[in-house]
C-alpha cells in the first residue's frame, strides 16, 4: 500500500510514497505491516500528516533519524482485515489474485497472478499455459464472481 522513501526531521518521522487513491489513505490504519530486511514486522503508527510534499508517518519504536533511515525502501502493507468492504461497485486488487480466468465459451486462460496499473487503466497478469495480460475495463472484463472465484473475459488470443 506504500513504501517508504527516507527520513522526516531528526524525531523518527518517515517519508511515505502511498500507493492508496488518495495521499492520506494510509493514516487510517492504527498498525501497519513492514517489510524490513529481517522480515514483516506489525509497528503501531503513533503519528500521520500530509505535508506538501507528500505523507510523513511516525512509528513506534522508530525514535530517530538513524532509525528512520534503516527503514528507507521498506514496503508497508496492512492485512486484508483491516480494508474492510470496498463498497458496492469496488473491489481491491488483492481480492482478484487466484482467481480463475475464463473467455465468454468458459475456456480457462488461467489465473489472476497479479496486477499493475498502466497509465489509466489497471491490467491482470494472468498465467496459464502463457502469461496473458488483460486491461481491467468492460470491454474486455466482462464479470466478476468472487464467489464462484472467476473473472470472465471477451478475450481472443493472437
Amino acid at each position: 500500500m506504500g513504501r517508504i522513501v527516507g527520513s522526516f526531521g531528526v524525531q523518527g518521522w518517515l517519508k511515505v510514497k502511498a500507493f492508496t487513491e488518495s495521499e492520506d489513505g494510509l493514516g487510517g490504519y492504527g498498525s501497519w505491516i513492514v517489510r524490513t530486511r529481517e522480515g514483516w514486522r506489525a509497528m503501531e503508527l503513533e503519528g500521520f500528516d500530509v505535508h506538501s510534499k507528500g505523507p510523513v508517518a511516525k512509528l513506534a519504536g522508530c525514535d530517530d533519524r538513524e532509525a528512520a533511515d534503516a527503514l528507507r525502501a521498506c514496503d508497508v502493507a496492512v492485512t486484508r482485515e483491516m480494508l474492510g468492504d470496498a463498497g458496492e461497485g469496488s473491489m481491491y486488487w488483492v481480492d482478484l489474485v487466484g482467481l480463475d480466468v475464463v473467455d465468454a465459451s468458459g475456456r480457462s486462460l488461467g489465473r489472476v497472478e497479479g496486477l499493475f496499473e498502466a497509465g489509466d487503466t489497471s491490467v491482470l497478469v494472468v498465467k496459464g499455459d502463457s502469461e496473458t495480460m488483460i486491461p481491467f475495463v468492460p470491454e474486455y472484463v466482462k464479470s466478476v464472481d468472487r464467489d464462484a472465484g472467476r473473472i470472465t473475459v471477451e478475450w481472443k488470443d493472437a
